[in-house]
């Protein structure tokens, strides 16, 4: 399980059958992205400003996203924080964006500015808290600012297709497989083959399953990009002198699940049958429709940081065990049993337990066009919303 295999490219799939999308209310962007939320945000450059980010959002209702870093950080690791902060500040889902840093830090203003390249200037501000006498009522201004901008947007009907979904799952139990991650796949299905993509991640969690996603691959460069995309995840198990055996974690021992290829083979179920179009890399934007894999860990934090810097919309989160975390997209929690829904409804949004699959995914497409109309998700409810970014670097 843990070695670093050869495989020869047998694709076996079909092609899904084209439908006809239906529609969403969403806000349209310039660049001809939707958003379904017109949040505004406020992005740290660097950990150092993470009080006055916090203390911003407490004065005008923005949100903030802390992390640590954006400092002390060197070459590809230095990298990844930034290709994360880029998608975060890019993101459709955000109205505007208040860009904060410090002014001493590695990934100071401008730095980010030659990351970011192009931006909206009307959507997307820049303060260094360095550089003015008083940061908050600086910043409380720019924020202001970015109020009046997105007062004027209004939600019009858009096609389902251009929806892009992030699938992840935390907590998963011995009816993960069977019920939330089987929903969660009919569903994907419905999403690819109506236009719109998918994005499946959690790298370690396709070990011992990694041939059900080969053999999905619609051509033989998409193929060589999935078997590398495995084979290098090991290898970091192994520079690190680690078990790929380690996983799964105590949770899912406790809620029935025995080894890693059963947890692998659930975690895969989320992809449905949709052919497998791409594979990018940590930190990368979704390129095409379909289902596309993404590099990166299962850490659940990390996941959804990831699959929400990407470009999804949204997350799908199935779990058995339960979880109140939520990132900075609205995170749709799908429970694999009646039971955490009974005891936690206020982490739960959807309940996957029971014995109709196809009949539970089309109840799902229901609430998700809701939560893409505006209905808000439990962990938008209840506030729950950060990011992780992965570190793999030293620090200085």
């Amino acid at each position: 399980l843990g070695d670093i295999l050869s495989y020869e490219y047998k694709p076996s799939f079909e092609a899904l059958q084209e439908k006809e999308p239906f529609y969403i209310n969403a806000f349209t962007r310039d660049n001809g992205d939707i958003g379904i939320r017109n949040d505004i945000w406020i992005i740290p450059t660097v950990g150092c400003v993470n009080s006055i980010g916090k203390q911003l959002s407490e004065k005008t209702g923005a949100i903030y996203f802390s992390h640590p870093y954006g400092c002390s950080q060197l070459g590809d690791d230095m990298k990844t924080t930034q290709l994360i902060l880029k998608g975060l500040i890019n993101h459709s889902n955000k109205g505007g964006v208040l860009v904060l840093g410090l002014g001493c830090e590695n990934n100071n203003i401008p730095e980010m500015k030659r990351v970011l390249g192009e931006w909206d200037e009307t959507r997307v501000k820049f303060l260094s808290v360095q550089d003015c006498e008083d940061e908050i009522s600086e910043g409380v201004r720019l924020i202001e600012e970015l109020k009046i901008v997105t007062s004027g947007d209004e939600r019009k009907p858009v096609p389902v297709s251009k929806l892009k979904i992030g699938l992840k799952c935390g907590g998963s139990d011995g009816f993960s497989g069977i019920t939330a991650n089987a929903v969660v796949g009919k569903v994907t299905d419905e999403i690819c083959s109506m236009g719109g993509s998918a994005v499946l991640t959690e790298v370690p969690e396709m070990f011992g399953a990694e041939n059900v996603l080969f053999e999905r691959c619609i051509n033989e460069g998409v193929f060589n990009k999935s078997v590398k995309l495995i084979n290098d995840f090991k290898k970091y198990f192994k520079d690190h002198g680690q078990p790929v055996s380690e996983n799964p974690s105590p949770g899912n021992k406790e809620g029935g699940i025995t080894t890693l290829e059963e947890k692998s083979l659930g975690c895969v179920q989320k992809g449905g049958r949709a052919p497998v179009v791409d594979v990018l890399d940590y930190g990368d934007s979704v390129r095409k429709m379909g289902l596309s894999l993404l590099n990166g860990p299962g850490n659940d934090i990390v996941s959804i940081t990831n699959l929400s810097a990407s470009g999804c919309h949204l997350v799908l989160f199935t779990t058995g065990r339960g979880t109140p975390l939520g990132g900075a997209v609205p995170t749709v929690k799908i429970a694999s049993n009646d039971t955490i829904v009974q005891k936690k409804p206020h982490w739960i949004d959807f309940s996957a337990y029971g014995l109709d699959n196809g009949e539970k995914a089309k109840e799902l497409l229901a609430l998700i066009k809701k939560i893409c109309d505006g209905e808000p998700t439990k962990n938008e409810l209840y506030g729950n919303r950060e990011i992780a970014i992965f570190k793999d670097g030293v620090t200085l």
